[in-house]
Formats: C-alpha cells, structure tokens, sequence
C-alpha cells in the first residue's frame, strides 16, 4: 500500500513539471515580428576586369540575411525557387548582357514576411535558337499552338528520376508501359491548346483551353480525386500569359540519355507562375527531349522528385476518326507569320460582278481584306465604296499552287456573324479554266448562309451528263457559337465516298463513283461573300466581319 502511495506521489510530480514545460513554452514563443534589415549580396561568376559581366555561363551565386527570418524564397521573372538558408546559385539564360530584377522574401514566424528587389547586370552565352524557333516560331509575333500527341501510344509515361535506360526509345518503357492512343481516362485533357508566342522580349506561353489532368501520385498532395481531369478551381495556374525561360538542362536524363539513338537534346524550359502544360504535377520545368517543327518530347520531374513524367505533343491537333487513315502531312498553312498570306501557298481571285450568284461584294487582295496576324489567317468582309460596290471582301485559292486528289483536309475556323455575310471553306477541280462550272466538280466542305449562323451545310455540285443537268447533294448540321469559337472543319475524300465532319462528328456521306469528277486533282478556296444565293439579305447596319482561320492541312 506504502509503494503504491509512492508511485502516486511521483507520478503527480511527473504531471506537473510536464504541465508546467508546457506553459513555459508557451511563454518562451516571443513575440511575433518581420523580419527587417535585409541584405542581399550578388556574386557573378567569373566578373573580373576583363569580363565585368561575367565569363559566359550567366551565373549568379545569391546570399541574404535579415533579422527575424527563418526562410527565404527568390523569385525570377515571376519563378519560385525556395532557399531556407538563403544561398542560391542560380544561371541566367537569355543570351547576351541582361538586366534581371530580382525579388527576395524573408519569411518570419506566424507568416509574417518582408521583400526586397535587386538588379543584377550577368552576361550568357547559352543559346538554342533551333528549339526557341520550334517551340514558337522565328519572328516577333510569331505563334504556335501545340496539342497532345492523343494519337500515338505513349503519348504520356511514368519513368523514374535517377535511373535512364536509354535503348533508343524512351527511359519509362523499361518500367512503365504509360498509355494507349485515345486513353479513356486521359480523354478530358485532349482539347488543350498550349500557345507559344515569340515577343520582343522573349517567348511567352498561354494555355487557352482546359482543363488540367491530376495524375493520382500528385492530387493526394491537393486533396482532390486523382487520375481525372480538373478546373481552374484546383488548377488555379492554369490560365493565363506567362514567361518562358531557357537554360542549360542539368537532369541525368537530359544529360546522358538518348532517344531514337539520338542524344537527348541538352536543354530545359521554365514556365513562370506555376504555370504547366496540361499535366499538374507541381513543377514547371521542362526537359526538352526531343523537337521539331511538328513533334515536342520533354520529361517533368513531379514534385518531391518521386516521378519523372514523359509527354509528347504534337502541332497538328489529332483527329480520332481520321487520324488512323490519313498518317502523312501532304500540305499546310499554320499562318505562323504575320502579314500578307503566303504567296507561295494562296493566289487571289478579285473583282466584283455577283460571280455567278448574284454577290454585292468585291473581292481585293489588299491586307484590308486578308492578313495573317496572331497565327490566324484573317478574311475581312467590309461595308466600303470600292470600284462600284459597295461591299470589299477576299477570296483567296491554292489554283496553280497546290492540287491534289484524294485524302482528308482540316480546318480550324471561327466564323463571320452578321445577316448577309456568306462564308465557304471549299473547293473546284483543277480543270475549271477549261472544263467549266459545274463540269469540274466542286466540293464545299463548309458553307453558312447569311441567315442562319446555327447551321451549316456540306455539298457537292457536279454535272449529271445522263440527264444533262447539274445535279447536287448537300445535308445539313447544326453548330453552336460558330461566329465566338473556332471548330474544325473536315473533309475525307476517296474514290469511294466524300464524307464531311463537323468537330470529328461525321455528318455527310456520299458514295464517289468513276462517273464523277470527284477522281481529279482540286484546288483550296477560303472566301467571305456577301449577299447573293446563301448571303441573302445584308443587314443594314452591318460594317464588317470576319472569317478567322487557325490552320488548313491536308493528309494522304
């Protein structure tokens, strides 16, 4: 009974001096203020009175101190990079003699934080102008919209972060199988759009359609459902214009792998902002392993460094109904280049005279009608006094330039709004100097009357030499913001059938047969009438509209 008394007695003892640790604590916190009096000191690499701005490497080793702080985070050009002790050495990119405001915070206990700005003046001699022009194109203003390569197996793939396998294909087929073309699953990302913009300052990026995939290793760390796609409300840096920033690639596989026994290409990229390309793993680093004009291979590395994740992205958007068809690129136009239309691409037909069906307008090759800017080729369709009409508007063709038979044609268009206005994506066949309208057959792959912008048609014209008459076929679909969104237009032809897609959704089919003219070379037209057959009646406060197009490409 005595011991057990004892044990009592030590055990209160216990209790107290832990309840009395614990209010001392409590009291020692202190009390809680930002830090202050921060310093920042910038060493460039290699500065001497030979070279003031550097030795060419474009380094940088950062150190800052303040009172009252516990951690620090850089920021360069809207980029965080952590520093818990404040030393950072970081390489600058942009090639030659550069000017960089650099942001440093400190943070202190409870949250509390302070800020202070540096400028620092480095010299680099990095430089990947070949991948630079890829990724975006060659002049100011230049832009190029890169897709999921949703087509191809692999498309996306899981591979680990030390190790690099190298066997001429990708490092994750040896641990990962990554996905099929058309995964079910991934399907919800396969309308992004990732746009690269060269500017006089560098190149910036904008994902302009949604949504973001979560990949499951990573959305634990979100608290939100995995292996799915999700909006803006998770992804809250998924939109936007943000900065792109080049350096040398310092991950093993960059360095010493290989693809298609070609080594990997050395060089990273850096979207600012948390920003990323469809994929949300919570970096924005991108190891470029491999880039054409048509084809971007690059390896992310999630954070916490558990997963390298492997992507392939394409600049001509998949078609699943088609692409399975029609492999090989014949023919396109990105209207990457600001200006007049590529004159070796499109020649014009201008002039007024109804042009057969009794149109206002008068068709121009000025750049009032028709200019490429911003990656679209832009038709305007204007209200103006010109030569006797009172309408002006572009009508712009492959004739002479690019004929083909046979295969599937895309084109990605928004188009004109306003009573009147007759927009047409079509074609003729190559003997119409010669054999005439309709014997050289026409295929009009997209036509929209002025009255009614929910609809639009797919027709053929031909001559039916049995009757002696001309014959046609046409079938109609409805469309939604045709004249606010682009969508795409589709043609597949072979000598079997014309079949005609709105968005990938087939809704014209007709048989071809040897008796047509449908089994010739055509050529490409792009015009905005006004009035006439389809236009109808124009409105009478119309001014302009125009008819934007993203691109036009044609497989065989």
């Amino acid at each position: 009974m005595k011991k057990n008394k004892y044990l009592y007695i030590v055990f209160a003892l216990f209790i107290g001096l832990l309840f009395d640790s614990c209010q001392k604590e409590d009291y020692e916190f202190g009390e809680i203020t930002s830090p202050s009096n921060i310093t920042i000191t910038a060493e460039v690499v290699g500065k001497d009175a030979t070279n003031p701005f550097g030795d060419g490497t474009g380094t940088v080793n950062f150190s800052v101190h303040a009172d009252n702080a516990i951690s620090y985070v850089y920021y360069f050009d809207g980029i965080a990079e952590k520093s818990p002790s404040g030393y950072l050495s970081k390489r600058f990119s942009k090639v030659g003699v550069n000017t960089y405001t650099v942001v440093v915070k400190a943070n202190g206990k409870g949250g509390n934080a302070s800020t202070k700005t540096i400028d620092v003046e480095v010299y680099s001699s990095f430089s990947d102008v070949e991948a630079e022009n890829f990724l975006s194109g060659t002049n100011v203003g230049d832009s190029k919209k890169w897709y999921w390569q949703a087509d191809k197996d692999l498309h996306v793939g899981l591979g680990p972060v030390t190790d690099d396998y190298g066997n001429g294909e990708f490092a994750y087929e040896a641990w990962w199988n990554g996905i099929k073309a058309w995964d079910t699953e991934k399907g919800c990302m396969y309308d992004n759009e990732f746009v690269f913009t060269r500017t006089a300052n560098g190149i910036t990026f904008e994902q302009t359609t949604g949504p973001a995939f979560v990949p499951g290793t990573y959305a634990g760390d979100l608290g939100v459902g995995g292996d799915q796609c999700h909006d803006d409300t998770v992804a809250t840096k998924m939109f936007g214009v943000k900065n792109i920033s080049f350096s040398p690639s310092t991950s093993k596989a960059a360095v010493e792998g290989s693809y298609n026994d070609e080594p990997y290409r050395g060089t990273s990229f850096e979207i600012s902002d948390e920003g990323f390309m469809g994929w949300l793993v919570g970096t924005s680093k991108y190891d470029i392993i491999s880039i054409s004009d048509d084809e971007l291979i690059v390896r992310i590395i999630q954070k916490g460094n558990g997963f390298a994740w492997y992507h392939k992205f394409t600049s001509t958007k998949p078609s699943q109904q088609a692409s399975y068809t029609y492999n090989d690129l014949a023919w396109e136009d990105d209207f990457n280049t600001d200006g007049a239309p590529d004159s070796a691409k499109w020649t014009y037909d201008t002039g007024a005279g109804g042009w057969g069906n009794g149109e206002a307008q008068n068709y121009t090759d000025r750049a009032d009608n028709a200019k490429v800017e911003g990656g679209n080729l832009i038709i305007t369709a204007k209200k103006e006094s010109f030569s006797g009409s009172d309408y002006t508007s572009a009508r712009l063709k492959t004739q002479g330039l690019y004929n083909f038979k046979y295969g599937r044609v895309e084109i990605r268009a928004k188009l004109p709004e306003g009573a009147g206005t007759w927009p047409a994506i079509w074609m003729l066949g190559s003997n119409f100097p010669t054999a005439g309208w309709p014997l050289s057959g026409e295929i009009d792959i997209m036509e929209q009357t002025g009255a009614d912008k929910n609809t639009i048609l797919g027709t053929t014209h031909w001559f039916d030499t049995a009757n002696n008459a001309k014959a046609d076929f046409g079938l109609t679909t409805s469309i939604s913001n045709a004249t606010s969104e682009f969508h795409v237009y589709t043609m597949e032809w072979t000598e079997q059938s014309i079949k005609i897609y709105l968005d990938d959704v087939m809704y014209y089919e007709m048989n071809n047969t040897a008796s047509l003219p449908f089994n010739d070379n055509f050529f490409l037209i792009l015009n905005v009438a006004m009035g006439g057959t389809l236009g109808g009646d124009i409105d009478a406060g119309f001014s302009q509209a125009t008819m934007e197009i993203d691109y036009v490409k044609v497989y065989q």
